[in-house]
């Protein structure tokens, strides 16, 4: 590997290191070639991510998406990108070594394009749509990191990536209603006979707590079947994926400990508990 490249990974690592909470105590379990490659991945993910929340008008943004879009289109067809961001040779370099097929970064930016023009969500199954593009595609990017053989491991590998976004739309319904959006099911609300209004006023009853009985229910399900994937990955990969789902489970944990109060707290967990789990589930993953 030569010195740019070994110093465009380096860049990733660092972006990781100040930005990834849950996920830098994941990666870490990995080998290292490979963990050098999804901090690159994570690098250019937390990008595109912060594109969408930040202060650029919304035709600005569609704009930078599209110019993303097309830069990655580049990686994949110029064999040696020019190296004017670290970022991006670090990935194009990953994603020839890995051969991570392109429609998945595809897949993520519309996913992402989604937060541009739809706020609300009706049904369940709209939903799941988004959190396949954000998150399950993810899933797939991280698989061909992790390495595997038989491709059921693409379906545990998505319905991972949606667990952990469903626990991301718990914990941040408070912060995504600030930013005008709600991903809980509309038609979800009407069953359980809570009310926008209702979650705007920062209303928990035991209408709100039915509700997201409910939604952690399902998380937990999408988790059950998530953790099927560490059947299917080589054994020093395992536990990343352990890791992973260990932290946002803990974190589901905590939703329901606390009464499902996500409106007055932001829940998290510390670093040692972080620590704690990433080690425990480690070491469970190779058993």
């Amino acid at each position: 590997m030569g010195t740019e490249l070994q110093a465009a990974y380096r860049h990733c690592r660092a972006e990781t290191r100040a930005k990834a909470k849950n996920f830098y105590w994941a990666f870490i379990t990995l080998p290292r070639e490979k963990r050098e490659a999804i901090y690159a991945v994570y690098a250019l993910l937390r990008r595109w991510d912060e594109l969408i929340d930040s202060a650029l008008s919304l035709e600005e943004k569609r704009r930078a998406l599209e110019e993303q879009r097309e830069l990655v289109l580049r990686l994949y067809a110029i064999p040696d990108p020019p190296a004017c961001d670290p970022l991006l040779l670090a990935v194009g370099d990953a994603v020839r070594r890995y051969q991570i097929p392109h429609r998945y970064f595809e897949e993520v930016i519309n996913g992402l394009e989604l937060d541009l023009h739809k706020r609300r969500y009706r049904t369940f199954a709209e939903l799941r749509e988004y959190c396949y593009g954000v998150a399950g595609a993810v899933g797939l990017i991280s698989l061909e990191i992790f390495g595997y053989r038989d491709p059921r491991a693409r379906e545990y590998a998505v319905d991972l990536g949606i667990a952990m976004q469903l626990v991301n739309i718990l914990r941040d319904i408070r912060e995504d209603l600030d930013r005008d959006r709600l991903y809980l099911p509309q038609e979800e609300l009407e069953r359980f006979g809570y009310t926008e209004s209702d979650l705007q006023r920062g209303i928990i009853n035991d209408h709100f707590r039915e509700l997201m009985a409910f939604e952690a229910a399902r998380a937990r399900g999408y988790f059950a079947r998530g953790r099927r994937l560490l059947d299917y990955l080589p054994r020093r990969s395992r536990p990343c994926p352990a890791v992973l789902a260990g932290l946002y489970e803990r974190i589901l944990e905590r939703i329901e400990v606390r009464g499902y109060d996500v409106l007055t707290q932001r829940i998290s967990l510390s670093p040692r508990e972080k620590l704690w789990a990433a080690l425990g589930r480690s070491i469970a993953s190779l058993l």
